[in-house]
C-alpha cells in the first residue's frame, strides 16, 4: 500500500509556510507492506476540494501561486490536521484513500477496493473525522435540525464506505469539524449500535467474533448511498469476505455480481431473504435497501431446521434432505441449481412458498419467500403477507432464474364504448395507473380498471397485468350491491389478481401461433350477470412492438358463448393498403367503386365485400355480417 510518511509531509509544509525552497526530491508518499508497517489511517466523507494523488506527489514543484491554492482546500487542511494527529500518536505513516491511490491506475485502483477491508482492519488507530459535528461531544441523539438530510445523524453514518472503516479497525477515534477529539468506538459502542443496527458485539469484537449471515450485513448498508451506483456493491467486499474485479460503468449489475461472488463461496441462503421492495423476476436483490428488515436475520442450524421440518413433511422426505445436498447451490448459465423445500399456495398452480433455513428473528420459524414458475425456471414474486397453503412440503431441485429481463409492457386503452352506452368509470388502482396509456413493470406489474351501471346494477373490472414481461388481461365482474366500496373493491380485485398473474400470462402465451405473423389478436366475450350486457375485450399486439391495444366495449345482446380468450395471428406485412386496423387488405384497386378486401388468419384467406353497415361474406349459402370496428393504429 502507498502510505504519507507523516515527517516527510509535515516537514514540507513548515518549509512552505515559511515561503522556504522545498527539497523536490523528498518522497511524501511511499510503498510500505501493511503487514510490517505501524500506520494510522484516516476515515471521512468526501467534500469538494479532495487532494488526489497526483497533486500531493508535485506539490513541491509547483509555483507559489497555484501551490497555495491547493493548500487552501479544505482537503488538504484534513491531511495536515491527520498527520498532525498521527505524530502525537506516534504514528509515523499514514493512508488517506483521497491521495494515496492513483487512480488513473484502473488496476491498482481495483487492488486498493479489494484491500482496503484489510487496511482497515490492520491500522493501529483510524481517524474518523465528523466534519458536520461543531460541538464538543458526539451526538447521541436524532438531530432533524442539524442533520435533515442524513437520518437526523451527522452525515458520516449516512455513507456506503464508512460502514467497513466504522467495523474493520479495532481502534476508531473520532473527532469533530475543528479536530477536537469526542470520543472512541469502544466506549460509544451503544450509540453506534443504536445508530448504525451493527450489533455491539460486532462493534467491540470485529466480524471474526461472530460472523452474522449475509442478509444482516447487507441490512446495515441499506440506508447508506455512494456517489458512484457501483460502490453499493464495492464497499461491502470485505464486510462480505469476497473479493471481484471492478467494472464502474456497469451501475447495478456490480450488486447482482457481488451476490453471484458469495454464492460461489458460501451457502448462505439468507441472501434470498430480502423483502419489502416488492417486485418480480430476478431471486437476486436489486441493491442493499432490500435487505432494510433483515437487520436481527440469523442462520439456523441444519439439524435444528430439520427438526422444524417434521409437522410438514412425511419422514421418508425428510431423510432426503441431506445436509451436503441442501447446502450445494452452483451457478448455471440457466440459473442456480439448488435444492428448496416447496409448497404449493392455496388454489394456485405455479405460485409457491420456498422455506429457508434462516428466521427473522431468534425463536422464529424458518423464513419464507414466494417463488412463482415461469417456462421452467422459478422467480422471485411479490410476498403478499401469510397465505394459505396446502399440502406438504417438497423437497425439490430446481432452477432459480438471477438473470435480469426486461419487464415493461404499454397498455393503450379505449374504453369510450363502454361510456358511450351508460356505463360509468370508476377509477383505477393503483391510483396512478389512471390514465388511458399507462406502462407496466415488475415494480408495477397490474392495473384495475373498474366500471359500473347502476341501472343495470352491473359492476366489472378490467384487469391488465404484465408476468416476465408477458402481457395479459383478465375481465371479473359481479352484480352491485350496497357492500360494494368501489376503492375498496379495486383493491382487493388487485390484491387477488397479483398471485394470478403467471397463470393468466400463461394462458395467453400458450395458444397456437403461426410462424412469420405480422401480429396477434386476442378477442373475449363475458356476459355480465343477470343482465343483458355482454363485454367484448380485444387486444391486439404487433411483431416487435411492446405496446398493447386493448379495446373494451358494451354490447347488450345474450352471449352463451365459453368465457375464454380467442387468438389468432394477423400475416402478412406493413402494407399500406391494410384497413386502420391492420387486419384487413384492400384485395381490388383502390380505383375500383366495388372494392373486396382479404382477411388473412392462420394462413387462410377469406374474401369480404362492403355492406352498408359493415363487411359481408357468403359461406355456405348463409350471409355472415362482419362488423368492421378496429384499433386505430395510435393504440397499438
Amino acid at each position: 500500500m502507498r502510505l504519507i510518511n507523516v515527517k516527510a509531509f509535515i516537514t514540507r509544509e513548515q518549509v512552505m509556510n515559511k515561503e522556504g525552497k522545498v527539497d523536490r526530491r523528498t518522497k511524501v508518499l511511499e510503498f510500505c507492506d501493511d503487514e510490517a508497517t505501524a500506520y494510522a489511517i484516516l476515515s471521512h466523507r468526501w467534500i469538494d476540494q479532495e487532494v488526489n494523488y497526483d497533486e500531493m506527489v508535485e506539490l513541491g514543484k509547483m509555483d507559489a501561486e497555484e501551490r497555495d491554492e491547493i493548500r487552501q482546500r479544505n482537503g488538504y487542511r484534513k491531511i495536515l490536521d491527520s498527520c498532525e494527529q498521527a505524530k502525537k500518536d506516534g504514528c509515523e505513516w499514514l493512508w488517506v484513500d483521497t491521495c494515496c491511490i492513483d487512480k488513473r491506475s484502473s488496476a491498482e485502483l481495483s487492488e486498493a477496493i479489494n484491500s482496503m477491508y484489510r487496511w482497515y482492519e490492520k491500522s493501529r488507530v483510524c481517524y474518523a473525522y465528523l466534519h458536520d459535528v461543531p460541538g464538543s461531544t458526539f451526538p447521541t441523539e436524532h438531530d432533524k435540525r442539524m442533520y435533515p438530510d442524513f437520518n437526523a445523524w451527522p452525515e458520516w453514518f449516512s455513507r456506503g464506505w464508512t460502514l467497513q472503516e466504522m467495523i474493520a479497525p479495532n481502534d476508531v477515534q473520532f473527532f469533530n469539524k475543528d479536530w477536537h477529539w469526542i470520543g472512541d468506538k469502544r466506549t460509544l459502542a451503544e450509540t453506534l449500535s443504536r445508530i448504525t443496527q451493527v450489533p455491539q458485539h460486532i462493534l467491540t469484537g470485529g466480524l471474526s467474533s461472530d460472523r452474522p449471515c449475509v442478509a444482516q450485513v447487507m441490512s446495515w448498508a441499506a440506508n447508506r448511498t455512494t456517489t458512484r451506483v457501483e460502490d453499493r456493491a464495492y464497499s461491502l467486499l470485505g464486510l462480505l469476505d469476497v473479493n471481484m474485479p471492478m467494472l464502474y460503468g456497469e451501475g447495478k449489475k456490480a450488486f447482482q455480481r457481488l451476490q453471484l461472488e458469495i454464492i460461489h463461496t458460501s451457502n448462505d441462503q439468507s441472501i434470498f431473504a430480502w423483502g419489502g421492495n416488492e417486485r418480480t423476476g430476478s431471486i437476486l436483490a436489486d441493491d442493499p435497501s432490500f435487505f432494510r428488515y433483515c437487520s436481527t436475520m440469523e442462520l439456523v442450524d441444519h439439524h435444528e431446521f430439520i427438526g422444524s421440518l417434521k409437522h410438514a413433511i412425511p419422514e421418508e422426505e425428510l431423510r432426503l434432505i441431506d445436509e451436503d445436498r441442501f447446502g450445494t447451490f452452483p451457478v448455471t448459465n440457466r440459473g442456480i441449481q439448488i435444492w428448496m423445500l416447496l409448497r404449493p399456495l392455496d388454489g394456485f398452480d405455479s405460485v409457491f412458498e420456498a422455506w429457508l433455513p434462516c428466521r427473522s428473528h431468534p425463536g422464529f420459524g424458518p423464513e419464507r419467500i414466494a417463488l412463482t414458475l415461469w417456462k421452467s425456471n422459478y422467480y422471485r414474486y411479490f410476498s403478499l403477507g401469510p397465505l394459505s397453503t396446502e399440502g406438504t412440503l417438497q423437497f425439490r431441485q430446481l432452477y432459480l432464474r438471477y438473470q435480469d429481463t426486461p419487464h415493461r409492457v404499454t397498455f393503450e386503452i379505449d374504453d369510450s364504448m363502454i361510456i358511450g352506452h351508460g356505463f360509468t368509470y370508476c377509477g383505477a388502482y393503483p391510483p396512478k395507473l389512471t390514465g388511458s396509456s399507462f406502462t407496466l413493470t415488475s415494480t408495477d406489474p397490474l392495473c384495475v380498471r373498474v366500471y359500473s351501471d347502476t341501472q343495470a346494477r352491473c359492476l366489472f373490472a378490467v384487469v391488465f397485468g404484465q408476468c416476465f414481461g408477458r402481457s395479459w388481461i383478465h375481465l371479473v365482474c359481479e352484480k352491485l350491491s350496497g357492500e360494494h366500496s368501489l376503492e375498496n373493491y379495486s383493491r382487493f380485485k388487485y390484491s387477488n389478481m397479483l398471485l394470478r398473474g403467471p397463470e393468466y400470462a400463461q394462458s395467453m402465451s400458450d395458444m397456437p401461433s403461426q410462424r412469420g405473423h405480422y401480429g396477434r389478436v386476442w378477442v373475449k366475450h363475458t356476459r355480465l350477470p343477470e343482465s343483458t350486457w355482454t363485454v367484448r375485450t380485444s387486444s391486439v399486439v404487433w411483431e416487435n412492438s411492446r405496446n398493447r391495444g386493448v379495446k373494451v366495449e358494451v354490447h347488450q345482446y345474450l352471449y352463451n358463448g365459453p368465457d375464454r380468450w380467442m387468438g389468432f395471428d394477423v400475416e402478412g406485412t406493413n402494407n399500406p393498403n391494410c384497413d386502420v386496423g391492420g387486419l384487413m387488405i384492400c384485395h381490388s384497386p383502390r380505383n375500383v367503386v366495388q372494392s373486396s378486401y382479404k382477411l388473412l388468419v392462420d394462413r387462410a384467406s377469406m374474401e369480404f365485400s362492403p355492406a352498408p353497415k359493415g363487411v359481408k361474406t357468403s359461406v355456405a349459402k348463409e350471409t355472415y355480417l362482419l362488423t368492421l370496428d378496429p384499433l386505430p393504429r395510435s393504440q397499438t
